[in-house]
């Protein structure tokens, strides 16, 4: 299932290792991460400043941004604290045969998908 978008291909399961991340360009670029065996995809650029999300430091289930230390959380796009305070949009992540595909939730400027139907859903 589709939530609209297009299915964007990452690349093999094998080549994201727990810990790591990859940036791929949709609509925008999207930052997908591998936190300790979940995939989750986000917008990769902070909505605090222009900074590439995919080049911060993942703890757990988040990301600290490298500029200006914004943390996000990867399950929703919420930021944990100042100085972001937009969310990041996030999206569906899909396994297929040893694939990565990241599904674009909602064009750039739409009204934002429910957090339910886009945390770090994995496939298999």
């Amino acid at each position: 299932m589709q939530l609209g978008g297009e299915m964007i291909f990452v690349g093999e399961l094998s080549e994201l290792p727990p810990g790591e991340s990859v940036r791929v360009q949709g609509e925008v670029a999207i930052a997908v991460f591998n936190a300790d065996g979940e995939l989750y995809a986000i917008d990769d650029t902070c909505t605090h400043q222009d900074a590439s999300l995919s080049d911060g430091w993942l703890e757990g289930c988040a990301v600290e941004c490298p500029l200006h230390a914004a943390c996000f959380d990867l399950r929703t796009g919420r930021p944990s604290g100042p100085p972001a305070k937009e969310p990041v949009r996030t999206h569906r992540v899909e396994v297929q045969d040893g694939r990565i595909y990241v599904h674009e939730t909602a064009p750039v400027g739409a009204a934002p998908v429910a957090a339910e139907a886009a945390v770090g859903e994995v496939v298999r």
